[in-house]
């Protein structure tokens, strides 16, 4: 279910946001702070994004992350490859410190939501872990993460 609109976070500087369901087109555009979870997003989502952390439990549309300069996208999509922009960002596995973060927000994901897609992910933690995907800048890498609390 689409239960946030198009634009939602657009230049965010600071806060954080859970939706226990998709968001529409350019998610996280200029996000310079904030802190989300969301089921899955529209096209053009963390585009000229500078700061945050974000994590998608679900697909993505195309142009994924262009201009993207800092902060972090982690997103449980198995075609992500071919939905970012190349030119701006790369898709890496997750490291130790990732899936400590990752979990973070899974665990604030269901407490504020009660997602069952959360509950599951989280039961089955260390197979999740293996498919979800970290998408950073070229060119900055890990500049502007935000931790979750």
């Amino acid at each position: 279910d689409v239960l946030g609109g198009n634009t939602i976070l657009y230049g965010a500087t600071a806060g954080e946001l859970y939706i226990a369901g998709n968001v529409g087109e350019r998610f996280a555009v200029r996000n310079s702070g904030a802190i989300a979870v969301v089921e899955g997003c529209g096209e053009h989502g963390c585009e000229y994004m500078t700061r945050g952390t974000i994590l998608i439990l679900g697909n993505v549309g195309v142009n994924f992350g262009a201009g993207m300069t800092g902060g972090v996208a982690y997103v449980l999509d198995e075609n992500i490859e071919q939905k970012i922009n190349k030119d701006y960002v790369k898709v890496s596995y997750l490291s130790k410190k990732d899936k400590e973060r990752v979990k973070k927000l899974l665990e604030k994901h269901y407490k504020y939501t009660g997602s069952k897609k959360a509950k599951k992910l989280l039961d089955n933690f260390e197979d999740t872990s293996k498919v979800l995907r970290k998408v950073t800048s070229i060119k900055f890498g890990n500049i502007g993460i935000i931790e979750p609390k």
